[in-house]
């Protein structure tokens, strides 16, 4: 596996960045195998040595691809932290918010979720990335569940770092029985039973 430091995010030009957001979304529609540079060439309309010029192998623009989502939720998990100081508020809106995401297909899941499921075919500097991804969610989820836990507002059944990996799992479990059932609405159905468990009895 390849070395987890974290790396400084880039500059992109507005070109690579189009190709880059191209890309997230053709991850989140198949997965890493699903599409190709010549994909991408006909989506952003640009010429595959255009493509190249900005991430020289496919390896390297998921990765990046990748990365830019990870700094997106890295910053959205800030906001809510910011936005509800009571933990179980926090992860309620959580789930609230990748509930109105699949809803809308905007984006239709996580592609961390789905690029997990193929984790072992995946090359390993986007592994890396997905990879950090949940240890850095995982972490966020840690210190809300011992916020929470001390304040009152939840109850753990276990320690937290096994409630985060249960609460991460179930979550990204129901995007992926959503997408399976073509039913968005599977997702809050699942969700929900995540945060109510954590509820004091």
């Amino acid at each position: 596996m390849a070395s987890s430091a974290p790396v400084p995010a880039p500059e992109y030009s507005p070109k690579a960045r189009e190709i880059l957001l191209c890309a997230i979304d053709l991850v989140a529609a198949g997965g890493y195998h699903s599409f190709s540079f010549a994909d991408i060439a006909d989506q952003v309309q640009v010429r595959k040595a255009s493509i190249h010029h900005h991430f020289a192998t496919k390896p390297a623009l998921v990765r990046a691809a990748v990365a830019l989502h990870r700094e997106a939720t890295q910053r959205g998990l800030q906001m809510l932290t910011e936005a509800h100081p009571d933990p179980m508020a926090r992860l309620v809106a959580y789930c609230r918010y990748w509930a109105n995401c699949i809803r809308d297909a905007n984006p239709p899941i996580c592609i961390n979720a789905l690029l997990a499921t193929e984790l072992p075919a995946l090359p390993e500097e986007v592994a890396a990335e997905v990879t950090r991804h949940f240890a850095e969610l995982e972490a966020w989820l840690v210190a809300a569940l011992r916020q929470g836990a001390s304040e009152g507002s939840i109850q753990l059944a276990g320690s937290a770092a096994a409630e985060a990996a249960l609460f991460m799992a179930t979550v990204h479990g129901a995007m992926l029985s959503a997408r399976a059932a073509g039913d968005p609405a599977v997702f809050w159905k699942i969700a929900k039973l995540a945060t109510d468990r954590l509820q004091p009895r």
